[in-house]
């Protein structure tokens, strides 16, 4: 019972992360906010591959997964971005910020019944837990990227997440995709705390990377062990 809760309590502990954003953002520490974004990626990309390799995907998890992408890479990014950028325009800001978990919620519901795009191992559209993620890692770098950009990039990917044009899945690379999150983290943090060296981030980052590191040694021995099974049915076969 508790192997088949477990990809639902990572997707789960996205949310969190997703609520703990906000928080963050509401206290006006806008770097944790972004990094709590990033850890929920991470934790987004986990949910999924853990419930393939225990065997318990279900749609109910599927459903809790869209439920928890809206808050963490639609609603939090869209707090992120009013707070840092748009809060300086009041009512018209909070409208703008808003466009975004809209624009999540239609991409959401349109991948929720694409079942052609899955198969062809492309999305129809930018992914919400893409776009809230390059959210998150330009307001890391906030201080050396102007505002208009800022803002540009946002409207530019709402309008990304409900377009029609193709987004390769990355299905197929053989990389897990946290590494691709872990390493983009780690260099981001890497050199925003070269040029802002008084920025003191969450000790849950620690947390989340010695999980992600875990996660990979996971990943290797389970990858090792299956190509060992498929070279010891070879042998058998011939």
């Amino acid at each position: 019972m508790i192997v088949r809760q477990l990809p639902n309590g990572i997707t789960l502990a996205n949310l969190l992360f997703g609520f703990l954003s906000i928080g963050a953002t509401s206290m006006g520490d806008y770097q944790n906010a972004a990094i709590f974004i990033l850890i929920g990626m991470m934790l987004d990309s986990m949910d999924g591959w853990t419930a393939r390799k225990l065997g318990v995907e279900s749609t109910f998890g599927k459903e809790l997964d869209s439920l928890a992408d809206i808050v963490t890479f639609g609603t939090a990014p869209a707090m992120l971005i009013f707070g840092s950028t748009f809060s300086d325009l009041g009512i018209i800001g909070l409208l703008i910020a808003g466009s975004f978990p809209v624009f999540g919620a239609i991409r959401l519901a349109r991948f929720n019944i694409d079942t052609e795009s899955s198969a062809k191992n492309y999305f129809t559209g930018v992914p919400i837990t893409a776009a809230g993620g390059i959210i998150a890692l330009l307001t890391l770098f906030n201080f050396a990227i102007p505002q208009a950009v800022l803002s540009a990039a946002y409207m530019l990917l709402c309008i990304l997440m409900v377009s029609k044009i193709p987004v390769p899945s990355l299905k197929e690379v053989p990389v897990p995709k946290y590494t691709i999150i872990i390493t983009a983290l780690l260099i981001s943090l890497i050199v925003v705390t070269r040029y802002n060296a008084l920025i003191e981030y969450s000790h849950f980052i620690i947390v989340a990377i010695i999980l992600y590191i875990a996660f990979l040694i996971i990943f290797a021995l389970l990858k090792k062990k299956r190509l060992r099974k498929a070279e010891g049915n070879g042998k058998i076969r011939s």
